[in-house]
């Protein structure tokens, strides 16, 4: 007796290898290779080159007709000098206090600027004017309303018995008095930058928290402060290089005087400069670039890592 053998199922048929799924290429750039060309000249010739220079300039003593290499000298002496130390430190205070206090006040004048206020416009006009005033012309305008002898600002606390501090030629009020300049003609860049930060945040979001009952202070802590720190990031980078560079001011107001008490690097190099040692101030100023890169560095990256955990 036979059995029937019931059939197989028949193997499903191997998969034939497909082609080889193609790796994503990068953004292909609109503009062809020669387009960046000028550019690229640009940047070797006012940049570039000029930076090695002076790197090499600083080892040399040199002058318009002859070039002698000294190596390290220049530095070794630079950091001789007896102002130098008193020149760092008040950089770093003009740089982080001019820096701080445009940050607090930008954003405090940008919220009252980006709110229902009365001749909102106008305000505004009148906080950025001084960006677009000479540096120079506030610094010389200043000099002469603080003057500590016929200054309308002494006139006006000498008429209400009121204390007149000699501005800038009192050695612990000199810095901070150039400083407090430079904040009220710094400021109306601070604010622009965090009204677009403060306008570019969606209405929905002000809107969900007063249907949810939250007050001004809780909206600006958990909404506006946390959305607007990309604005913060640049507020800060900015501000603060220029604190940290900060010349023109303060040798309108008081050329680093009285004594050493509002010298900072780059008002320290233009002395050495017009001294006629050229070396010296040119190593200054590779020491000035090498203080500026060591902060920014770092305070660049933080403040991008959080704004990248936003």
């Amino acid at each position: 007796m036979t059995t029937a053998v019931a059939p197989t199922a028949a193997a499903p048929p191997a998969p034939t290898p497909g082609p080889a799924p193609k790796k994503r290429k990068g953004i292909r750039s609109p503009y062809p290779s020669w387009f960046y060309i000028p550019a690229a000249v640009l940047f070797i010739v006012f940049f570039a080159v000029p930076t090695f220079a002076s790197f090499y300039f600083s080892l040399t003593r040199w002058t318009l007709f002859d070039v002698q290499f000294i190596g390290f000298d220049n530095f070794v002496q630079f950091f001789q000098e007896p102002q130098l130390v008193q020149g760092f430190v008040n950089t770093f205070i003009y740089g982080f206090v001019t820096s701080a206090a445009k940050v607090v006040l930008g954003l405090a004048l940008a919220l009252l600027l980006t709110g229902p206020t009365l001749g909102r416009g106008y305000l505004r006009a009148v906080v950025f004017f001084p960006v677009l005033v000479s540096t120079i012309g506030v610094g010389l305008t200043f000099k002469a309303l603080l003057d500590p002898f016929h200054g309308v600002v002494n006139g006006v606390l000498g008429f209400f018995n009121l204390p007149e501090p000699g501005w800038y030629t009192d050695p612990n009020l000199a810095l901070l008095t150039v400083a407090g300049v430079d904040i009220w003609k710094g400021v109306g860049i601070a604010t622009l930058i965090f009204m677009a930060g403060i306008v570019a945040i969606p209405a929905e979001y002000f809107e969900a928290a007063r249907m949810d009952g939250a007050g001004a202070w809780s909206v600006f802590r958990n909404i506006t402060l946390p959305l607007v720190r990309p604005a913060t990031a640049t507020v800060i980078i900015l501000s603060l290089i220029g604190g940290l560079r900060e010349f023109a001011m303060i040798w309108a107001m008081t050329k680093g005087g009285p004594g050493f008490s509002s010298d900072v690097i780059a008002s320290v190099i233009y002395k050495q400069y017009q001294a006629g040692f050229f070396g010296l101030s040119t190593a200054g100023n590779v020491i000035l670039f090498i203080v500026v890169t060591a902060i920014m560095v770092p305070v660049s990256w933080f403040l991008n890592r959080r704004e990248a955990e936003l």
